[in-house]
């Protein structure tokens, strides 16, 4: 898989599998427009990719309000002149009870992971037709499958949200040769999964779901989606495709 000379935007590339999907693009030749809301998390990202030869430029932005996306799509463009791959990635998950939810975490969540979405898509689609080309993948979980999450009422909410998005962007972007797709999550040992991965009790409740008995490698994720961005998947659209280790099975 080469993307020699291809530009791909990555959003929540500060940290976790945005930050392995933007490092592992950029090994592979293309220049990686890296987006996250933390500037340090985001600096540690271009660091590591200029270290390893890479060639990637920062940008600091708010996905979830429309305005600053567009700013943030121009300023792409003014770079590198074209988008050819889009990444959705960047997301919340906030941690609450139903009945106990602060409706702020529930709106910021569908803010940055369904509405967030949308706006990209919305404002690269764009570019991506007058290119008549370009890929999309959107990282959803399996929380917006068949397996919902304690607690996560609003994180669960917007996963399934993302994942009908891609299938009605997939329809409508066709026509344009745009492929969209979403990649689903399971368990993955990263930044967000940390503070639980430290309970025992809740790692084992995993594993015994778990047909491969492990969790996940944020790189696991990043293949799949490059996959996905590659000429071997051209025939591939519209599809929300599971890597967790068997423990969703449909």
């Amino acid at each position: 898989m080469n993307f020699d000379g291809k530009v791909v935007l990555v959003t929540g590339a500060g940290r976790g599998i945005g930050r392995e999907i933007a490092l592992a693009f950029s090994s592979r030749g293309a220049y990686v427009a890296a987006n996250d809301i933390t500037p340090i998390n985001l600096d540690q990202t271009i660091d590591q990719i200029s270290a390893a030869g890479g060639v990637a430029k920062d940008f600091v932005t708010d996905i979830s309000k429309k305005m600053p996306v567009q700013t943030m799509v121009a300023q792409v463009l003014d770079q590198w002149e074209r988008i050819d791959i889009l990444i959705n990635n960047a997301g919340v998950e906030p941690h609450a009870p139903l009945l106990d939810l602060d409706a702020w975490d529930w709106q910021r969540t569908l803010d940055v992971n369904l509405s967030g979405a949308f706006y990209t898509t919305q404002a690269v689609g764009r570019v991506m037709r007058e290119q008549g080309q370009g890929v999309i993948v959107n990282i959803a979980s399996i929380a917006g499958r068949a397996h919902g999450l304690k607690d996560r009422s609003a994180y669960v909410a917007s996963k399934m949200g993302l994942i009908g998005l891609t299938r009605e962007a997939a329809r409508e972007l066709a026509a344009y040769n745009i492929r969209v797709n979403a990649v689903c999550p399971g368990v993955i040992a990263t930044e967000m999964t940390a503070e639980l991965r430290q309970n025992e009790v809740m790692v084992s409740k995993w594993l015994e779901d778990i047909p491969q008995n492990r969790l996940g490698q944020p790189q696991e994720i990043s293949g799949m989606v490059m996959f996905l961005c590659s000429d071997a998947a051209s025939y591939i659209t519209g599809q929300a495709i599971n890597v967790d280790g068997g423990k969703v099975m449909n």
